[in-house]
């Protein structure tokens, strides 16, 4: 099963049916010596830091893994209202949190598109409209892919 992850308060093309629970994950690291040492001599430099970039990364994917797990351990469909926090929690280490509602959700029905009314000369008297083009053929964003 795949839980689908949203950080808005609902999940798009999707009725949410139950609300089960609040779902987290965290991840606590520290600074490898060697790599505070290199990122030390670039801060002199300056630009990325890419040591640390890299360890934010591998800390959110653990963080999002961990709370999947307890998700599906729910029989959640979905988590909503993702969202990340970190603290210090020693010198040199920090954890990563996130955090977000476990949900049951169903895809929602899609309506057939009807023809917009004729007016006395045959001219169709719906302006296009750009709220009314479907957005099913649009890409999706994804914050976490």
């Amino acid at each position: 099963m795949t839980v689908q992850l949203s950080n808005l308060e609902h999940l798009p093309n999707y009725q949410i049916t139950e609300r089960l629970d609040v779902v987290y994950g965290s991840t606590v690291r520290s600074k490898h010596v060697g790599k505070d040492l290199f990122a030390g001599l670039k801060n002199i430099v300056g630009g990325e830091l890419t040591a640390y970039t890299e360890l934010l990364e591998e800390s959110r994917q653990e963080a999002i893994d961990r709370m999947v797990v307890k998700a599906e351990a729910l029989g959640a469909d979905a988590v909503v209202g993702l969202r990340f926090s970190t603290s210090s929690i020693a010198q040199g280490a920090s954890e990563l949190f996130v955090y977000g509602t476990a949900v049951k959700a169903i895809p929602i029905q899609q309506q057939t598109a009807q023809q917009p009314p004729n007016d006395a000369y045959g001219q169709t008297t719906q302006a296009q409209n750009p709220a009314s083009v479907p957005t099913d053929d649009l890409p999706r964003f994804n914050p976490f892919g």
